[in-house]
């Protein structure tokens, strides 16, 4: 299937929905573990609903609903860690830790598809690598913040990656609410964990206030029902790496609007953003070599 520019606009407006979930993440008031438990609940029912409404399937293959089941999990983790890094440091931090998505979707998918890994990903994801050095080499305040951010940047490349895969065979919504519900499960079973070690006081708060169910309900529908299935929808024309390389403007709209909710919170040292505009700099760097002619991409004298 061939990639039309409709295609990349689709792309280039989730990774902008992606980039919002950082504040509202920040903005919900409840921690991090209990907020992603209701935003699955709530994109499990929503994905549930709107696959009724378009008589879709619920139908997968017993070993397909596993393989998307356990995805789920890794989906949980994924947003535990993201979600968490924007707690213990900001939204600008998570989301450059995220970025790193790439660098790991350049090996992982050659990998899992058994293809040779390409030399042009593998110098894009190492200049990654170099943005995230720069960013770490001056003192930086959140460095657990930062760690957890490229946690949840591997994590988003294995699921992107398993999605790719079973996207042929399963459709997007199936895939996205089963992997809603083992996401759901997920943090469920790690609730007693996190109750003992990391939970505040010790208990869990399971009440939102009232705008929580805004920020959260909105994060589970734009962000994960709507987004969620049309990036699963986009990997049957577009590389999983590419994909991955296109989530790295994550970032760049992320740490703008946190400039404007947040203000000086957002505000970080030069190196921030020199290693930011590093790590950026992928994104335009791979499709315009990817434009040119084979034959002059690799000429040698």
């Amino acid at each position: 299937m061939i990639a039309t520019t409709k295609d990349y606009l689709k792309l280039h407006f989730i990774v902008f929905l992606f980039g919002f979930t950082a504040i509202l993440g920040k903005l919900v008031s409840i921690p991090s573990v209990e907020m992603v438990f209701y935003r699955t609940i709530v994109a499990a029912t929503g994905m549930a609903i709107l696959i009724y409404l378009v008589k879709g399937s619920f139908v997968a293959s017993k070993s397909d609903l596993i393989k998307i089941l356990l995805t789920g999990v890794i989906v949980a983790i994924h947003w535990l860690t993201f979600f968490g890094s924007g707690r213990v440091s900001n939204p600008s931090t998570s989301l450059v830790g995220f970025a790193t998505c790439s660098f790991w979707a350049a090996f992982i998918e050659p990998i899992a598809k058994r293809k040779k890994i390409q030399t042009l990903e593998v110098v894009l994801g190492l200049i990654v690598l170099i943005g995230l050095i720069i960013i770490f080499s001056f003192n930086f305040q959140y460095a657990l913040g930062l760690f957890l951010g490229i946690i949840s940047g591997l994590t988003a490349a294995i699921f992107s990656v398993i999605n790719s895969n079973i996207a042929n065979r399963v459709s997007a919504y199936t895939i996205t609410l089963y992997e809603m519900i083992g996401a759901c499960i997920t943090v469920l079973f790690f609730f007693p964990v996190y109750k003992i070690l990391f939970a505040e006081n010790h208990a869990l708060q399971l009440i939102p206030a009232t705008m929580d169910w805004v920020y959260i309900g909105t994060m589970a529908i734009a962000c994960s029902v709507y987004a969620y299935s049309v990036m699963i929808d986009l990997s049957k024309k577009l590389s999983v790496f590419f994909i991955q390389l296109a989530l790295n403007l994550e970032p760049v709209y992320g740490i703008v609007i946190a400039l404007l909710v947040f203000g000086q919170q957002e505000v970080m040292g030069w190196n921030f953003y020199v290693g930011t505009a590093i790590i950026l700099s992928a994104v335009g760097l791979y499709p315009l070599i990817k434009s040119w002619p084979e034959k002059k991409r690799f000429k040698t004298k």
